[in-house]
């Protein structure tokens, strides 16, 4: 679908007498290597001992009732968009506004801040030595409401798209709901198993004395001596004996369903601006949660983590109308961002701009110190 084509039909499919009710992406995957490849789903604290470390539902598919297993939740679907939109931004091709904060060369943007333009991080910095929510565009951001959300359309359109909630400050704060959301799960799931341990090729043995020390000074004690610290292997060296590990699953297949809410986008107010120019900066929403789901999942294969790479095997995007019937559209990234760059151009014309620039925040003493430990010092998480 050419950009101006695209426009258009937003700005219709926002407006007071809409036929859509929202834009919809459905996509089939297969792991990397073909069906019956395994795939490593996010794992989670079994409900009771012995239960499956992986999140399993039932769902109705194709008209029956099937079990499936979450392979990627919505909150981790966003993070995915939100990371695609942070590196287009970056790599020049997409010009949109964040917030910014480096320290000893570890950078957190608004497109990572866990609660978005409520996050504790942008509370706990300052703007050229100003504390945050005193600020020109702190205070800008704490006066959003549900009447009026163009404070978080002109500096963190984000928080609309993927939902925020100020849960961290005092007062009723208002909640802003996903505007877009997907989730992957795949189909039929057989629960794999398999045994996670580690060779040492010198087969190192003994034990280590001040094991507290180990980064720096530790001591090396022989088999049969008592010693104050522990085992080679908690400092890294020697065998460790296989243990049972989450396996992964087998699936038939990987499904992605992606939405954007019209109805949702309906319900945002823009306070005093006009008809036009509310109008016009929903349907810039909307294509800004396409741009980000293209950048994404709009490639031959996705990669979620470690031990979960999936091949496309087909998708459909398409608006959906009322009834449930869908339409399907050709939209590439380039005709995504051209629409979303000229949607945002005439809602700014018509009163309601947003930004595109960087607000450098720095954090306060007790934040730095605090990041400066987890990077250093702080006990490393156990990989996924």
């Amino acid at each position: 679908m050419a950009s101006v084509e695209l426009v258009d039909r937003l700005v219709a499919a926002v407006g007071e007498q809409r036929r859509e009710s929202g834009l919809v992406v459905e996509a089939v995957y297969q792991p990397v290597g073909g069906v019956g490849g395994k795939v490593m789903p996010p794992t989670f604290p079994p409900p009771e001992r012995g239960g499956s470390p992986y999140l399993l539902e039932e769902r109705w598919i194709d008209g029956e009732r099937m079990l499936t297993v979450v392979v990627d939740q919505v909150p981790s679907q966003a993070n995915r968009v939100e990371e695609a939109l942070l590196a287009a931004r970056d790599g020049g091709r997409l010009s949109v506004p964040i917030f910014e904060m480096v320290v000893d060369g570890v950078r957190l943007t608004s497109l990572q801040f866990p609660h978005r333009y409520a996050d504790a991080y942008l509370r706990d910095s300052e703007v050229d030595g100003v504390r945050f929510d005193d600020s020109p565009v702190g205070k800008s951001l704490r006066s959003t409401t549900v009447l009026d959300v163009r404070p978080l359309y002109a500096r963190e359109p984000y928080s609309l798209l993927f939902g925020a909630w100020d849960s961290h400050r005092k007062g009723r704060w208002p909640r802003f709901a996903r505007l877009y959301q997907s989730m992957m799960y795949g189909l039929d799931p057989i629960v794999g198993d398999r045994r996670s341990g580690r060779f040492d090729p010198m087969n190192l043995t003994g034990a280590v004395d001040d094991k507290a020390k180990a980064e720096a000074d530790w001591r090396f004690v022989p088999e049969g001596q008592k010693a104050k610290g522990g085992r080679l292997s908690e400092i890294g060296h020697g065998h460790i004996a296989p243990n049972p590990a989450h396996g992964g699953v087998t699936v038939r297949e990987v499904r992605r369903r992606a939405w954007v809410s019209f109805a949702s986008l309906e319900r945002l107010r823009f306070g005093e601006a006009s008809a036009e120019a509310a109008g016009l900066a929903r349907a810039a929403l909307a294509a800004l949660a396409l741009v980000g789901d293209r950048l994404a999942f709009g490639r031959p294969s996705v990669s979620l983590r470690s031990g979960c790479d999936l091949t496309r095997i087909s998708e459909t995007v398409a608006f959906e109308v009322a009834g449930g019937e869908l339409e399907p559209i050709e939209v590439s990234v380039a005709d995504a961002i051209t629409a979303f760059l000229a949607l945002r151009q005439r809602a700014a014309a018509a009163g309601v701009p947003m930004a595109d620039d960087v607000v450098a925040v720095t954090p306060i003493r007790q934040l730095r110190e605090a990041m400066v430990y987890a990077r250093t010092q702080a006990v490393a998480d156990a990989e996924e």
